[in-house]
Parts: structure tokens; sequence; C-alpha cells
């Protein structure tokens, strides 16, 4: 028994090892990059060292023979996309046992074998917005991740330093999950404004009462409370709000309760009205992540339009463009296209909708959205425009690392985030006969366990 289990031991321990976040090196050479903020520069060489862009020019050569070089000639070099409403990547999404869990995180959750993350790179899509799900008028808060697919530990997902966010929800689904479901408030879309306020009132007691002790007004601790602590950050403006939306009517009952409060950072999902309020959007500094074409599939989003984007754009309003799906997110560049066909958007404007306007939306522009000196290596490298309906992402590279290359990755996958490495290569090579490395451990250790 014991020699199984060492043997099993064995056979883990490389999958153990490897389980690390990888800033890697990297030459991307003559290609025609997309800087998004900078224009467009003709066969121009980006040089990305431990991670971060390092130089962007002609004529670059690699510091070393251990930098990966790319050819990009002929290719279009963008920065990696964005998706600001996803759920990929995550073992759970409601914590649907209340009206207000703002104490729960799904970053507490996150799943590093979903496939989806790997599919998601194969259509250059660098970072999402791993989000809470919206059976709750105040659900739980979200986690930016970046894909580094190939790490095995949860935590090597989460985007260092990204600003917290949460998620809020309007409309049918609070209403279902809670009023119908369970009989509680909210069962009405007035139902869910009082949730609102009534959380927001209870946190600024709670807040109050933690100033009054330490400041010495008051002599005895208040109860410590989780939610309440997140709360009093949405108040203090620590934390950005993500709400799921869809009605005009809703969206400015939001802002109404929000200048009450005097919260200011809000960024609506969906909001497939938001063409009707598109000036107060703007008016108010909210910003809107949205979907190219989708309504009409069930009746509170039964009135949309694809010129929405476009709409908000031209009205000054921050907008993206989401997945909101583990397919969809593959196509967010097609997705972003549409608005050149419902709107005239410019090229650039098209692209902004799914790189700096929504880092913009997750507070992360300072860091990835576009390609420049000192921001993350986040690359995503096409064989044609991005916005044409003919573009392949050939290469996408996270931190510097290549995490999809379309020519040398394996048919099904590619779980192992370095296949050269003399230990992982063994262990791929032990396991060549399963579609899936995985399904090899876990038959293995199976059987182990059956020899108990």
């Amino acid at each position: 028994m014991k020699k199984i289990l060492y043997i099993a031991l064995t056979i883990c321990m490389p999958y153990l090892c490897i389980a690390q976040v990888t800033m890697g090196d990297v030459l991307i050479k003559n290609g025609t990059l997309l800087t998004i903020t900078k224009g467009i520069l003709a066969e121009t060489d980006i040089l990305v060292e431990k991670g971060k862009i390092k130089r962007i020019g002609k004529n670059i050569s690699a510091p070393s023979a251990s930098y990966k070089v790319i050819d990009a000639k002929g290719m279009f070099v963008m920065p990696g996309i964005i998706d600001a409403h996803s759920h990929i990547g995550l073992d759970v999404v409601n914590e649907a046992t209340s009206p207000v869990t703002s104490e729960v995180n799904v970053g507490d959750g996150i799943d590093p074998f979903d496939i989806n993350v790997y599919q998601a790179l194969a259509g250059g899509v660098t970072v999402s917005h791993a989000m809470h799900g919206s059976a709750n008028a105040i659900g739980g808060q979200c986690q930016t991740i970046k894909h580094r697919y190939g790490t095995y530990n949860p935590s090597d997902f989460i985007m260092e330093g990204a600003p917290r966010t949460i998620k809020f929800a309007l409309g049918e689904n609070p209403i279902r999950v809670h009023g119908e479901g369970s009989g509680i408030v909210p069962r009405t879309r007035m139902g869910v404004e009082q949730i609102f306020r009534t959380a927001f009132t209870e946190a600024s007691i709670y807040k109050q009462k933690w100033e009054d002790y330490n400041t010495g007004k008051a002599k005895d601790i208040p109860e410590y409370s989780t939610r309440m602590e997140v709360l009093r950050d949405i108040l203090d403006g620590k934390i950005i709000i993500h709400c799921h939306s869809y009605r005009a009517d809703e969206i400015l009952m939001l802002m109404n309760v929000l200048k009450d409060f005097n919260i200011k950072k809000i960024c609506f999902q969906h909001v497939n009205e938001g063409f009707k309020v598109a000036p107060e959007l703007a008016a108010f500094g909210a910003t809107a992540s949205v979907f190219a074409d989708w309504w009409a599939y069930k009746m509170e989003v039964y009135y949309s339009t694809a010129y929405n984007a476009a709409i908000l754009t031209r009205n000054g309003v921050i907008t993206s463009i989401n997945s909101d799906s583990g397919e969809l997110i593959r196509h967010l560049y097609h997705e972003a296209a549409k608005t050149q066909r419902y709107g005239n958007l410019t090229d650039e404007e098209a692209l902004k909708l799914i790189t700096i306007n929504p880092a913009i939306q997750l507070g992360i522009d300072g860091r990835v959205g576009s390609l420049e000196v000192g921001k993350d290596g986040d690359i995503a490298i096409f064989d044609k425009h991005p916005l044409s309906i003919y573009a392949i992402p050939q290469f996408t590279i996270v931190d510097g690392t290549v995490k999809f290359d379309r020519k040398n990755d394996k048919i099904d996958m590619r779980i192992i985030a370095n296949p050269d490495d003399k230990v992982t290569s063994s262990f791929i090579e032990y396991h060549s006969h399963d579609d899936r490395c995985m399904e090899g451990v876990a038959d293995f250790l199976f059987k182990v366990h059956s020899h108990k």
C-alpha cells in the first residue's frame, strides 16, 4: 500500500510544483501594433521583460537567447481583450440565501481547471471580471482575474492590486429568487429599491458607531460584521459597484439612491435600455458594459437595440462590450465589430470597447487595456485586423508568457503551462494516452483509493 501511495505522490508532485505565476520575456517583431491609446504603429516591435512592456519601437533585438521571439510580420498586435462581465473560472456563482450577501467573495471559489479560461485565451482574452450572480439585490464581491491557465493555485488567477468590486442586481432576478421563491422582500421592484436604502442606512449607522468608538465618543465596542464592513467600504468609495440592469426606470432609480448616499462608483451591466438614459448616465459618471445585440430573452429585456453601445459612446458614457458567456467570450472582437455595422464607430472606438474601456470600468487601466511601456505584457496577436470577420487569434500572451499558440498547442487543450520543462514533459508523456492529463491523475488516485 505504501508503495502505491509513493508512486501516486511521485506522479502528482510535478503537477503541484508547477503551480506558479510566470512573468515571461518575449519579443514580438514586425507587427502592426494597434496600441489603442497611441495610434497604429506599422512594422513595429514590442519587447516584454519580466511580464512588463519594456520597449516599443523598430529594430529591437532580444537581450538574450532566453527570450521567446515571435515574428508578427503581416499580423496585428493588440492589447489583450478584457471582459468586464464573466463567470468563467468560478466554482460558484450565486449565494442566493439572502437579498444582501456582500460578505461573500467569488475569489474564494476560483476553479483553475475551468477549460473556459483556455478557450477565452483562444479568443485573445487575457483578463476577465469573474462576477457573483444576479440572484441578490446586493450580491457578493467579484474578482478580476488574469487568465493564467496552467497554474493550479486558484489565488494565482487573482489580479494583484485590482480594485474591489461587488455585484448588485435590479429587476426580475432578485424578485424571483427571494420574493417569489422565499416570500421575503423584495417581491416587487419597489422592494428592490428598499433593500438598497435599508442596507446603506444600516451601513451608515454601523460606520458611525465605529467612528464614535475609535474617537472615544463611545466606550462599548460595536459588534463586528463582515457584511457591514463591505457596505461601509462601498459608502467610502473603496468598492466599485457593478449592477445587473435592464430597464431605464430602474437604472434611474439606483442612480437616485446612490446620490442620496453620495456613492459615485458604478458600472451598469447589460444596461439594455441605457440608450434611453444615456445623458443621465454620463452626467452621473456611471459607465456601461453592454451586450452587442442580445435582448428579448425575457420580458424585462424585451426592448433594446444593437445601436445601444454606439449611442452610449456618442453621449460620453465609457462603454464596453461584455460576454456573460463561456462561449461568447471567445468572440468579443466580433461583438465589438458589430458596433461598426450598428452605429458606425471607428476602428479605435470599437476596439476600446474590449480593451481600455473595460479596464477603466474595473479600475485597472493603469496596467492593461493598451500597448504602452510599463504596462503588463498582456497581448493578443491576430492574423488579420481583429475587427475583420475573417480574423483568427494566433497568440495570446499573459504577463509575457504565451498562454495560447494556435499552431503549436495540442489539439484538445494545453493544461501544463511549460511543456518544455523536463519534469512536466515526462508527466505529459506518461499520460499521453489520456485526452486530459488530469484524467490520468484522477484515474490513478481512484485506483489507489480502491485498494485501501
